[in-house]
């Protein structure tokens, strides 16, 4: 069997160690922490468990596909719940809206909001719906290494609804006009990682996802889907080296020949790079193997980094399982994210409450908060900072939420600094790349290494782009390609016999 290393033990490298090891492969994923997970990793402390970063569970119809390329179901490993409300926005104290699950009772609440909306609504689904199916089950799936992939029959005959050219700010606009409709259409564009005036309208397929296949979460929390990929991979024979930093990419004249960890070098015939996709170039591959420049990677638009607080609080406070505090100017914040960017003047945010649905989550009578700024790459994080921010949420949120300051036991922060110590993140980037039309489908950076023919790249930072269902897709994608060059290998070396 042919010896394969994944680097990193992330959505994308689980998906790609499980379709490769089913191919017969002899897999080894190297992970630098003791844990899978990556950036969905999670940990404990005073009785309060956190998930360190994903924590919505959109797609439900992404997982499912996943296991069932293996025979499984979700439900094998875990146990999923629909939450209902999906989520509260906050437009000021005095102002919330509770968004009820399912498209029907949406359209009433549009429709309350604003006369003739619910209809619309209905309209605005049947296209986002078209464009959902399109996406994940033709675009996504693309290695993106040629034009030609955009010109499928499946592809073209849908273009027009597509509405690719169109932002999906002005999309939206053309058809609501409550501030307050608009920001919840827009709002998950913030997980994108780009202004709405500069997002592809194909991305309304956000909204089909979250209106009408719903939101959901996983009893125990969203890293026990990390659990049941690893649980699989090792059911596949997938082997783990946990606590080892891959500390080069060995090469010959146009392949790899392993990767040196623990100042130790290791053969491998082909190589899965999972971890942070500039990191790997740049870091680990000699200057003459890098496919791109420093100047490429700096022309890059990012999505934005995070700020975020893990908070054990003692008492019950008033919030759903998910809150986004919109009681601020968005277009200022954006503009302080990707225009001119520094620490926002006075950012929204999200705020996370699992023990709202899990009773694991806290010790009894308590809440697990977690809170998330969106803010721009690059910046230099210190304890100041991070200080600052807490005291400017925990005001606003106790203006909505009632006092819980003095409650707060347990007070953890993460940012820049840790996501580039943690994942090697490009400029402590938290989401990859943003979702621009020029950043989209083959305009990410490439899943291969032209320079190397045994290199292959999947997550966040190329095709199909940021998420945990295309990252779980992305690491298929991988997989894909590298059984398609191998197969081609064997056709050669056969011929040549």
């Amino acid at each position: 069997m042919k010896r394969v290393a994944v680097i990193g033990a992330g959505f994308s490298g689980l998906s790609a160690a499980c379709f490769l090891a089913k191919a017969g492969f002899d897999v080894t994923v190297i992970e630098k922490h003791d844990s899978p997970g990556g950036r969905a990793r999670k940990f404990s402390a005073q009785g309060f468990t956190f998930d360190m970063g994903p924590s919505w569970y959109w797609m439900p119809d992404v997982f499912e596909k996943f296991f069932s390329h293996f025979g499984k179901t979700p439900a094998d490993y875990y146990q999923l719940v629909r939450l209902d409300p999906s989520y509260r926005v906050i437009y000021s104290h005095t102002d919330t809206l509770d968004i009820p699950a399912g498209a029907p009772a949406l359209q009433k609440l549009f429709e309350d909001i604003e006369p003739g909306s619910g209809g619309l609504l209905k309209k605005y689904l049947a296209e986002a719906k078209i464009k959902y199916y399109l996406a994940m089950n033709v675009l996504v799936h693309n290695p993106g290494l040629s034009l030609r992939e955009l010109f499928s029959k499946d592809l073209l005959s849908g273009l027009l609804k597509l509405h690719v050219f169109d932002s999906i700010s002005s999309h939206v606009r053309k058809l609501f006009k409550s501030s307050k409709l608009i920001q919840l259409l827009e709002f998950p564009v913030l997980f994108l990682g780009a202004k709405p005036e500069r997002t592809p309208s194909l991305y309304s397929l956000m909204n089909y996802a979250d209106i009408q296949l719903g939101t959901w979460y996983p009893l125990g929390g969203m890293h026990k889907i990390i659990e049941a990929m690893a649980a699989l991979a090792s059911s596949l024979g997938v082997k783990f080296q946990y606590s080892t930093t891959v500390e080069r990419v060995e090469t010959g004249p146009k392949k790899i020949t392993g990767l040196q960890a623990k100042g130790k070098h290791i053969p491998f015939d082909y190589v899965v790079a999972s971890a942070d996709y500039h990191h790997v170039e740049q870091d680990l591959l000699p200057d003459d193997k890098r496919r791109y420049d420093e100047n490429y990677w700096n022309k890059k638009v990012l999505a934005p980094s995070s700020l975020i607080f893990y908070i054990g609080v003692n008492k019950k406070i008033d919030l759903l399982h998910h809150n986004l505090f919109f009681d601020a100017d968005f277009a200022l914040h954006a503009s302080e994210i990707y225009d001119d960017p520094k620490w926002p003047t006075l950012p929204q945010f999200y705020v996370c409450c699992s023990s709202k649905t899990d009773d694991t989550a806290a010790p009894q009578g308590c809440e697990n908060v977690f809170i998330l700024i969106p803010v721009a790459p690059g910046l230099q994080d210190s304890p100041e900072v991070r200080a600052r921010y807490f005291d400017i949420i925990i005001s606003r949120m106790e203006k909505s939420c009632g006092p819980f300051r003095d409650n707060i036991v347990y007070n953890r922060s993460y940012a820049h600094s840790d996501f580039i110590l943690d994942y090697n993140a490009y400029k402590g980037n938290a989401y990859g790349l943003a979702n621009t039309l020029t950043q989209t489908a083959n305009f990410k950076p490439s899943i291969v290494n032209k320079k190397l023919n045994n290199l292959f790249y999947t997550g966040q930072l190329t095709v199909p782009g940021p998420g945990v269902p295309p990252c779980i897709i992305s690491g298929q994608v991988a997989a894909q390609q590298l059984l398609k060059v191998h197969r081609r290998q064997l056709h050669k070396h056969e011929g040549n016999i």
